[in-house]
């Protein structure tokens, strides 16, 4: 179960280079339901994630590199790539997205909760503007095709 909240920016924070970053390329076989296949670093994984919004099934199975290029040449819509940084905020990991390619400049953060009323709860730090976690016009899934 993935219970998360997405958020757009006001500003970025300083000092990002001092956070861990990853390098995420990814594309969707299918979007109803969502089919995704990433390359995260040297890492690489297949994900299906069932309808919802801010709460949602998801499951992650690992794929080889070999597999991965194979299932790229599939994907329909747009390659997404983005940097993600992992900042600590309180308790939990902010996960920053800074779009790449043509979805350059968008930034969206994403925090990822133990239950729903968490994240209700959850107050956003300064730098976060819009909640839009409730939009579908933010998930990737839906940048990958427009």
């Amino acid at each position: 179960m993935e219970i998360e909240r997405k958020f757009l920016l006001k500003e970025l924070p300083n000092d990002l280079e001092k956070y861990p970053v990853r390098h995420l390329e990814q594309g969707y076989l299918c979007t109803g339901p969502v089919v995704r296949i990433r390359k995260d670093n040297d890492k690489y994984e297949l994900t299906y994630k069932a309808k919802g919004m801010m709460i949602r099934e998801e499951y992650n199975l690992p794929l080889t590199k070999e597999a991965y290029e194979h299932l790229k040449e599939k994907i329909d819509g747009r390659l997404i790539t983005k940097k993600r940084y992992m900042i600590p905020f309180e308790k939990y990991t902010i996960e920053l997205d800074i779009f790449e390619g043509d979805l350059a400049p968008l930034t969206l953060a994403e925090v990822e909760f133990a239950s729903e009323e968490e994240a209700k709860a959850f107050i956003a730090p300064d730098w976060f503007a819009e909640d839009v976690t409730f939009s579908r016009l933010y998930h990737n899934s839906f940048l990958s095709r427009i």
